[in-house]
């Protein structure tokens, strides 16, 4: 009984142990919720913008002629892939990975300490993944892809429903495509429209990749917010059943105690 009681004891201490420390890291997600969310929503719209000004160049009979609407054959897909800095996010990093087995013979960069670890490459954070960071990743896409090193770009990401849901997907990048409908207003491009295009490629990539990697982490830390809360209660949980069953144990030993002690004073 002794055994039992003592068990109990260091069970209920790791519990406990466990609770604070997913409380803490909980608490931490959640300072972190508003910081990240604003950035996604900034870096949402400045993409908006330059996709926007994109679509109405495609849309451009002359800018067919752009590398960057040209097709390759090649048969190499190179994909961006961005994954969570740190662990404990419930299936935050899971779900990346299990959407890359689609694309076994893809060539990778990631973007994540996770990432970089599974893919063996140096690692790069993506909490602190600046502009000038994805503007010079994306100068150098842009460039291989002109001179045919690979058919297309795509950016793998999680992408932010709401604090309970996210979800893995895939965001291609080039080639362009040319939109079904036209631009719904009109504007003056100059020296001209394919001119502008090319120009704005790169600016356009820097765009969607520095919005896709602050999605991701938003996504990230909302993911980590909701599996620490879960987290937090199971173990609240397993507490309250581990204390009942040490008192159930202590009241059991103290009974045996008074019943010995009874018996032998009959004597």
């Amino acid at each position: 009984m002794a055994g039992s009681i003592k068990q109990l004891r260091v069970r209920i201490k790791s519990v406990n142990s466990t609770r604070h420390l997913t409380k803490a890291m909980g608490l931490v997600a959640s300072s972190k919720i508003r910081t990240t969310s604003d950035a996604m929503n900034r870096s949402k719209e400045y993409a908006l913008a330059v996709h926007e000004t994109i679509e109405q160049l495609t849309a451009c009979k002359e800018c067919e002629k752009s590398p960057y609407m040209q097709a390759h054959q090649t048969g190499v897909t190179r994909l961006i892939v961005i994954a969570g800095d740190r662990g404990l996010a419930g299936g935050y990093n899971a779900n990346i990975f299990r959407l890359m087995r689609e694309y076994p013979d893809a060539t990778v960069i990631p973007i994540g300490k996770r990432a970089c670890e599974r893919y063996g490459k140096q690692a790069v954070l993506a909490e602190h993944f600046s502009y000038a960071d994805a503007r010079e990743l994306a100068v150098g896409l842009c460039r291989d892809f002109c001179a045919g090193a690979f058919d297309r770009l795509g950016i793998v990401y999680t992408k932010y429903h709401s604090m309970m849901s996210q979800e893995a997907s895939v965001q291609w990048v080039l080639p362009l495509e040319r939109t079904a409908q036209g631009p719904t207003h009109s504007a003056i491009f100059e020296p001209d429209e394919l001119s502008v295009l090319n120009e704005a490629v790169p600016e356009y990539v820097t765009g969607i990749l520095i919005a896709c990697v602050k999605e991701s982490v938003a996504s990230e830390v909302a993911a980590r917010r909701v599996a620490m809360d879960s987290a937090e209660k199971n173990a609240q949980e397993m507490l309250d059943d581990l204390n009942l069953e040490y008192n159930r144990a202590r009241q059991g030993a103290i009974t045996q105690e008074i019943t010995e002690i009874v018996a032998g004073s009959g004597l």
